[in-house]
């Protein structure tokens, strides 16, 4: 993104400038500001993109939320994010398919995710992958709507009603009582900070996601 589109970006969303600003203050003292219940997930999944070869793939991401997104270094032959409402997955389809789609934290907000899910699919080539993402015991957040939460096996389902096969999607989940507990209480997100738990209790899931091949 050019500096131009980053500055029009910065100013419509006066959060994103502020944490520009912050960051380095904040990484010179050690506080790490990344969302605790993406920690785990973030790093699985990025080892499995990069054993997939990225510089050989073709990306398209739902949703990425301006030029932050984690998933844009990565370094794909190509990446492409649409955003929301302009781009709704629930409705739309691109002409073009892809070797990867991804929808980080999209999903639960989606009031139609089975058809979301289905545009999805169409947009995959054959042998293409989906990574889909959501929160489970996270408070509800209204972006603009907040609208559904998968366990593993709930959303290896939605999946496969959608045209994966069930043999062809793995999942994965992560969270601990305390990251439940901190995020049902801070003013916002809670963030790694100093220093958090990242021991994985099977109970307490925080973030579930999905890796579907086509």
């Amino acid at each position: 993104m050019s500096l131009l589109r980053k500055t029009i970006y910065a100013i419509r969303h006066p959060a994103y400038a502020l944490n520009r600003i912050a960051g380095p203050v904040r990484e010179w003292t050690g506080y790490d500001a990344t969302q605790w219940a993406r920690v785990v997930m973030y790093r699985e999944l990025f080892g499995l993109v990069r054993t997939l070869g990225p510089a050989s793939m073709s990306a398209l991401e739902i949703s990425p939320d301006g030029p932050s997104s984690p998933w844009r270094g990565l370094g794909f032959a190509t990446y492409e994010g649409v955003e929301h409402p302009d781009f709704d997955i629930c409705r739309d389809r691109l002409d073009n398919q892809f070797d990867l789609v991804i929808a980080d934290q999209v999903f639960e907000h989606l009031l139609w995710p089975y058809r979301a899910a289905r545009n999805v699919h169409a947009m995959l080539k054959i042998g293409g992958r989906f990574i889909v993402t959501t929160p489970f015991l996270i408070r509800v957040h209204e972006n603009p709507v907040d609208c559904s939460r998968w366990t593993e096996t709930g959303l290896k389902h939605l999946l496969a009603e959608a045209g994966f096969e069930l043999g062809a999607i793995e999942t994965g989940s992560w969270g601990n009582l305390g990251c439940v507990r901190a995020n049902l209480t801070a003013a916002s997100w809670a963030r790694v900070g100093w220093g958090r738990r990242m021991d994985r209790e099977a109970g307490y899931p925080v973030s579930v996601w999905a890796i579907a091949r086509k």
